[in-house]
């Protein structure tokens, strides 16, 4: 198996195999110092790419110095991320073609007001490489204040407040369906940071025993 860095369409440089690859297959591990993620904080501060990749509890990160910082997201992934025995692997989750860029889904998440759009190209691209539960917990939050002023300046009369017009149980239970089943990353709070006072973008995998952080 051999891997070559160069240009992609994706984003600046990204990971190809050279070789076919199987479905399992463990490609590469992400590699560099292991440093605390205040540290990692500091050397970082004010800088607009970082590799750091979180591992555990979030309170470590490595700091990137190899073949797999340069593999790029898509929100149609060939690839995932596992961390086994403290070291983080690449992992192929199908058969790759020799020749195909490598590439997982970052699930970015906390990231404030960050944008990190995604240049992918896949058909069910969801145009930003934050996760879909953070897209979802942002239009929520975005929602709130309109809500409250809209509340304030339509209060119900008396008479009005006797005569619903939905029913809240059936509102609430609709509610619960929707979240059924969708389970936060485990470093979702644990691996959140702050770098001169704003949250960076936290990237996870999509399994709750694997987590992950980083910012393109």
């Amino acid at each position: 198996m051999g891997l070559i860095i160069r240009s992609s369409a994706i984003h600046a440089a990204g990971c190809y195999t050279t070789s076919p690859l199987l479905n399992g297959t463990r490609v590469v591990e992400y590699t560099g110092p292991l440093i605390d993620k205040d540290e990692g904080d500091r050397r970082y501060e004010g800088k607009p790419i970082t590799y750091l990749f979180g591992i555990g509890d979030g309170t470590r990160v490595i700091d990137g110095h190899g073949t797999a910082m340069f593999i790029n997201h898509s929100c149609d992934a060939n690839c995932e991320t596992e961390e086994i025995d403290g070291h983080v692997w690449i992992m192929a989750i199908r058969d790759i073609a020799a020749g195909e860029e490598l590439c997982y889904d970052y699930c970015l998440y906390d990231g404030e007001e960050e944008e990190a759009p995604c240049n992918c190209g896949a058909t069910k691209c969801r145009g930003s490489m934050f996760s879909a539960e953070e897209l979802a917990r942002r239009k929520r939050l975005a929602r709130k204040p309109k809500a409250k002023s809209a509340s304030a300046k339509t209060k119900k009369k008396p008479s009005e407040a006797r005569k619903p017009t939905t029913k809240p149980g059936l509102r609430k239970q609709a509610g619960l369906a929707k979240s059924k089943g969708k389970k936060k990353p485990a470093a979702t709070r644990a691996g959140k940071t702050a770098v001169g006072g704003k949250k960076q973008a936290v990237k996870s995998s999509k399994s709750s025993k694997k987590s992950s952080r980083r910012t393109r």
